[in-house]
């Protein structure tokens, strides 16, 4: 951001740096749910790295709760499309992990009162 936008508290969206980028990337992230569990993906620690290249392609890494996931085909592509709709993303690709496996320890404490397992 530049010292005007900093002084007016704003700026335009590629002048705002990647971890702002990288928050509205969040943002959209819990707007995304599991189709079986009431929490988003990234409160379920679904989501294990999101890097931002310079150009605002987004590539992240997720898992699924189980491999024998019924969205497993499905589910890239719509976490896909919601990212690529945040301000100053210019493209999005999601990879399917399984290693390390996903466990409860990766749920934050909110998706685990939410869920009645804390």
């Amino acid at each position: 951001m530049s010292r005007i936008g900093e002084w007016l508290g704003r700026g335009a969206a590629t002048e705002d740096g990647p971890e702002a980028l990288r928050q509205r990337v969040v943002e959209a992230l819990k707007q995304v749910y599991d189709p079986e569990i009431p929490v988003n993906i990234y409160d379920l620690g679904l989501i294990y790295q999101i890097d931002i290249g310079d150009d605002g392609a987004i590539a992240i890494d997720m898992t699924l709760t189980t491999p024998g996931c019924p969205v497993a085909e499905t589910f890239p592509g719509m976490v896909e499309y919601e990212v690529s709709q945040v301000e100053g993303v210019k493209s999005a690709a999601v990879e399917i992990v399984w290693d390390p496996p996903w466990t409860q320890d990766r749920m934050t404490e909110a998706a685990k009162l939410e869920l009645g397992l804390w």
